[in-house]
């Protein structure tokens, strides 16, 4: 097991972590180097030779590899990005770059998304070297820069650019999954992410005849988009279950003892109560409006209107997504991706999966382990491209009413220590034993 200044480091890296503000603004707009040399420093307390690697200056990312007893076993990748989303100090009832531990509680941008996993990895192999521990395969370490935009300058970088530091790797872990969700009724779930759904981020453009306000006018550009925007805002996605939901829905079933009948799943939802959270957004493709643009005067009809999408498909269903978006656009609006990633799907009966189950329930016996498929994406879509497998797992027990999923890009993102020695023990346990 981890030793004890494993749980006092992974505290401290979490904190330190987090004054270094690498705020991720999009269009290229971030700097994790001073992140990325203070987990290599770390990574060399324990031995380990760190490479960082840049596609664009100041955007930086780690790879080092741990040696494994046995040369012939495939190697295992773990990763976690060093870049956050943005947060306005006057909103946080403490400031979100502060690190600050109080009552228990390490406070900032990235404590759960996802400088808390970045700091447990560091804080596990560190561990090893003390204890002079080895795992049975090679494990590679990847922070990366670039997550929270378009990964361009992070995983897709490592995995188009430099996929050699990671050869060998079959499978690998990353955010989001194996956390403590709470049903209000006594049961604690701890779900891992066996899946991701694909990420379609879409541009729509309406073309239209300019012209006075105060005129008829039958080609405005923004009465199309607005059209088109309001359809797809409206549209119904018809049920699609992957075999990570089935077998997710299949458990839980089981779990409160309801009928799994596949063939009403609004209704078996409904019968899961709070739990049906954890697979409701992943049963359907979906696709919500989230900016408009158009016009630069009241009285001046503009030429052209744009909207954006953010798209979201289920394994097996970007067809389907395309020819509903085709549908709806209609044809006086055309439709283009800013940014696509694949759906990724892997096995829920694989002896990984298992490990990382009896991981979980070696220090909370009285929790459930669960399936799911997240509704968003992570850098495991880029290292797909390597052929390796994906999974969420950043191992977190969490507290009765301490709302996980909200904090993600929200206000007053907090991690509780006992969480992170909890995650500490199981991600070592995980990598030892797998």
């Amino acid at each position: 097991m981890a030793d004890e200044q494993a749980l006092d480091e992974v505290v401290r890296f979490t904190s330190d972590l987090i004054r270094v503000d690498t705020t991720n603004r999009g269009g290229g707009d971030c700097r994790e180097r001073p992140a990325a040399e203070y987990a290599a420093e770390r990574l060399a307390g324990a031995g380990l030779e760190a490479t960082l690697l840049e596609r664009t200056p100041g955007r930086t990312n780690v790879v080092a590899r741990v040696e494994g007893t046995d040369p012939s076993a495939d190697a295992l990748l773990v990763h976690g990005h060093l870049d956050v989303v943005p947060a306005q100090a006057g909103d946080w009832s403490v400031h979100p770059f502060s690190g600050e531990v109080r009552d228990g509680v390490v406070w900032g941008r990235g404590a759960v998304d996802m400088k808390n996993m970045d700091a447990m990895i560091l804080a596990v192999v560190r561990s090893w070297a003390r204890l002079g521990v080895r795992p049975r395969r090679d494990v590679v370490i990847a922070f990366t820069a670039d997550e929270e935009a378009s990964a361009e300058d992070g995983a897709g970088f490592l995995a188009d650019r430099h996929a050699g530091l990671f050869d060998g790797c079959t499978e690998g872990i990353g955010e989001s999954g194996a956390f403590t969700f709470h049903d209000g009724a006594g049961r604690q779930l701890y779900p891992i992410a066996a899946g991701e759904r694909g990420t379609a981020w879409l541009r729509l453009t309406a073309r239209g005849r300019a012209g006075h306000g105060s005129r008829v006018n039958r080609e405005n550009a923004v009465t199309r988009l607005a059209a088109a925007v309001a359809r797809i805002g409206a549209h119904e996605w018809p049920l699609r279950l992957t075999p990570t939901v089935r077998a997710a829905l299949t458990e839980l079933a089981a779990l409160y003892g309801v009928e799994t009948d596949l063939r009403d799943v609004d209704v078996l939802l409904e019968k899961l109560g709070p739990a049906a959270d954890l697979v409701g957004a992943t049963v359907r493709n979906s696709a919500n409006p989230t900016m408009f643009e158009a016009g630069y005067k009241v009285n001046v009809i503009p030429g052209e209107a744009v909207a954006h999408v953010d798209g979201r498909y289920l394994p097996g269903g970007e067809e389907e997504f395309r020819a509903t978006l085709d549908r709806l656009t209609g044809p006086d609006v055309a439709w283009e991706f800013e940014h696509r990633e694949v759906a990724l799907q892997a096995p829920v009966d694989s002896p990984t999966f298992a490990a990382m189950r009896a991981a979980v329930q070696a220090f909370a016996p009285e929790g459930h382990v669960v399936p799911y498929c997240m509704a968003g994406g992570t850098d495991a879509k880029q290292f797909s491209r390597l052929g390796i497998t994906g999974y969420g797992f950043a191992p977190l027990k969490l507290p009765e009413g301490f709302d996980y999923h909200n904090l993600f890009h929200g206000v007053d993102e907090r991690v509780p220590v006992e969480a992170l020695h909890f995650g500490v023990r199981v991600l070592d346990r995980f990598l030892r034993t797998v």
